[in-house]
């Protein structure tokens, strides 16, 4: 009987610490000063764009209001990058 091929999954970019720190500044100072922010996130194909509503400490998730109000819960680790709206 031939073994199947076991199907890798797609590895998350590895960041350093000073990465994770600079992301985790940014969404801080975003959430501080109420600005909207753009965050590109892993396995999601559209950035995403909105003002940082809550940091959960415990479940680790960031919580976006979007344009019509709607909040969609992102992992931390799973925030790639973090940039400001231009107004």
């Amino acid at each position: 009987m031939a073994k199947t091929k076991k199907q890798s999954k797609p590895q998350r970019p590895a960041r350093d610490e000073f990465e994770l720190e600079e992301i985790a500044y940014q969404l801080t100072e975003a959430f501080t000063e109420k600005t909207e922010v753009i965050l590109s996130v892993w396995k999601v194909d559209e950035q995403i764009q909105g003002k940082v509503a809550k940091m959960d400490g415990q479940t680790k998730l960031i919580h976006v209001e979007e344009k019509y109000g709607d909040v969609r819960k992102v992992p931390f680790i799973d925030i790639l990058a973090v940039s400001s709206v231009s107004a």
